[in-house]
């Protein structure tokens, strides 16, 4: 087989830049370059008179790779065998009947009327389908382009392998100068809120701003004024900043509809007011709601707590504000909304509006709250969070951390607030006094986690809102929700680097929710993965000190990292990948595992493309399952 014959119809097939042919032509055209590279699959496929012989054919052709894999020698790289044992264990999963009944599809099923030629199936199917098909098969036939090769096509592997003592260390070091290269190349399109150019334009923003509404300086370090001027309303808005059409019909009928929608001034002037800048993409992408997701959330209005309700918080709520998932640590929800609101909240579906009236839970109703979790001594740990519980006034947050320090149980109270970043003038000398007054070393822990999602929202006053927090010994922790506008190569890198130079330690990114309101947000797992490994990995150990996770309904997180808590069990006609995620409780208590359908990868790249990325960059994520 050339191999580099599949490697280049692979590389103008990622994201169909070829656009001279016709799409059914190309459809074939990648069809056949499937076929060619076992063509004793598709033979067997076309011998087999109905899906179960296939299915045994199938598995013979595939254990009898691995059998050659593991039991004769091979010219293939050791990390090549490791990917193609990786990919053979993946098709096995694919073509099993039992993954079939969990899933409700058959990747066998459209395989076997792929090669008798049904014009259905072929119609049915996408182009994303096959590239999944031809990368699971050219990994389990030592065939993937991801390493350099040599001009023989042989992997080529580093000259300081070969060498020794200081002649090793010096061709090694050279290496690593190169890659740092790469890196700093990838990691300096991105910009930063510190940089001394968007300081100062970000000033000038402010001015516009304060001008705009009849206000002074010391207006925009009051937390209240801007509470009080959150601009909701699309006149205001556009009065600062360009939009495009499609979000200007979002927001005004997310105002006609009361789908909740806000920004502060202070976000407001983080960004551009150019809309062919795009360095504020991924901050206007939190906040601007794409006119799906209004359309949406208007559509599902009347039973939006059980529709949008993605972790089944409803069956994890022992009582009224209590949240609990796991042994030691339980969530309490005094107040419920915030500044403004992020497209991608998981609790869309409980606020009712920015900074609403009704937020304050009423006394009796957080009494009972807290006694519950007075009467649970196994709880160690209290998070509170919403909405956002710093909006509450200093008396509110005193009182409610003088309840939890009374409890001898609690040795920790955990703050989930997004102020450092949306409103940061929140954090005065009484706000963070009142925290340390409870931080009590050797007793009791009080910790900060926000959401900070790209650099470009690191800013001098999150920064100053950190380092009062630190220094009055207080943790502070962030939780980067990875979505398709930080998710480019070495975009969280970059904003891990930036984390912690500003006093914030890297917690947890999450994998994005697959709530069906925001799947323009969402990202596949693989890349995630790819991150983790290809980016976040070149950096200092301290610079990446998150967990990467997948938050299952109803029972909580799974850590991506670990690779034996998940298996990719089936492939759609779309090409979406179809996984079943363990709980956290798995080898602790009985729970079912979760079928999760993810976001086509063929489908994310082409996002990608868009944004003007170069999809090469990207080619080794369909090697992560």
């Amino acid at each position: 087989m050339d191999i580099e014959l599949v490697e280049n119809i692979q590389l103008e097939t990622t994201s169909e830049r070829s656009k001279d042919s016709p799409p059914e032509e190309k459809k074939y055209s990648v069809l056949h370059a499937m076929w060619a590279i076992h063509p004793e699959i598709e033979t067997g496929l076309k011998d087999s008179p109905g899906i179960e012989s296939a299915r045994k054919h199938l598995y013979t052709i595939f254990s009898n790779r691995e059998w050659e894999l593991r039991n004769s020698r091979s010219d293939l790289h050791p990390l090549q065998k490791v990917l193609a044992l990786d990919c053979i264990r993946t098709l096995k999963c694919i073509i099993s009947a039992e993954n079939e009944r969990k899933s409700g599809y058959s990747t066998l099923g459209i395989l076997w009327q792929l090669a008798h030629g049904v014009p259905a199936s072929i119609n049915a199917v996408s182009h994303g389908f096959i590239e999944e098909m031809i990368h699971l098969l050219r990994g389990a036939w030592g065939c993937a382009y991801i390493y350099p090769r040599d001009p023989d096509g042989t992997i080529h592997s580093p000259a300081y392998l070969d060498q020794h003592g200081r002649k090793a260390a010096q061709t090694r070091t050279e290496l690593m100068d190169k890659i740092a290269g790469r890196m700093a190349r990838y990691v300096d399109r991105y910009p930063s809120g510190l940089d001394e150019n968007v300081i100062e334009k970000r000033k000038a923003n402010r001015d516009r701003i304060l001008r705009h509404l009849g206000a002074t300086e010391n207006d925009w370090y009051d937390h209240r004024w801007h509470m009080k001027n959150v601009i909701r309303d699309l006149k205001t808005l556009a009065a600062f900043i360009e939009l495009r059409s499609e979000t200007a019909e979002a927001i005004r009928l997310a105002n006609t509809y009361r789908v909740p929608f806000g920004i502060t001034p202070y976000y407001l002037s983080l960004m551009d007011s150019d809309i062919q800048d795009t360095r504020d993409h991924a901050i206007r992408a939190q906040v601007l709601p794409p006119l799906d997701y209004v359309q949406c959330m208007i559509e599902r209005r009347e039973d939006r707590s059980f529709a949008f309700d993605f972790m089944r918080e409803h069956d994890s709520s022992p009582i009224d504000l209590v949240t609990r998932r796991y042994p030691g640590i339980a969530i309490i929800k005094p107040f419920n909304t915030c500044t403004q609101i992020c497209v991608y909240c998981q609790r869309n579906w409980e606020i009712e509006d920015v900074l609403a009236p009704t937020a304050m839970a009423d006394k009796q109703t957080l009494g009972n709250a807290i006694e519950w979790i007075r009467n649970h001594t196994s709880i160690g740990e209290i998070l509170i969070t919403g909405g956002d519980p710093c909006l509450m006034t200093d008396t509110s947050i005193e009182r409610l951390l003088k309840e939890f320090a009374s409890m001898s149980h609690i040795y920790r109270i955990r703050i989930g607030t997004r102020t450092p970043v949306v409103i940061p003038m929140r954090w005065t000398n009484k706000l963070v006094s009142i925290l340390a007054t409870f931080h009590e070393p050797g007793r009791r822990e009080i910790a900060v986690v926000t959401h900070v999602e790209h650099s470009y929202e690191i800013t001098p006053d999150l920064m100053n809102a950190v380092r009062m927090i630190r220094n009055a010994g207080i943790g502070v922790y962030n939780q980067e929700v990875f979505t398709t506008d930080n998710s480019r190569r070495f975009e969280s890198a970059k904003l891990r680097k930036e984390l912690r130079l500003v006093g914030i330690d890297p917690y947890y990114t999450f994998n994005m929710k697959g709530k069906s309101e925001m799947k323009r947000y969402r990202v596949p797992i693989a890349r995630l993965l790819q991150e983790r490994k290809e980016e976040a990995r070149l950096f200092p150990g301290l610079d990446r000190t998150d967990e990467p996770v997948f938050n299952v309904p109803r029972l909580g997180k799974n850590h991506l990292r670990a690779g034996q808590d998940r298996r990719l069990i089936m492939i759609r006609p779309d090409g979406a990948r179809i996984y079943e995620i363990d709980p956290w409780e798995k080898n602790i208590s009985a729970v079912n595992p979760y079928v999760y359908t993810d976001v086509p990868i063929h489908e994310y790249l082409n996002v990608l493309e868009k944004k003007g990325e170069d999809i090469n960059d990207y080619r080794s994520i369909w090697y992560y399952h």
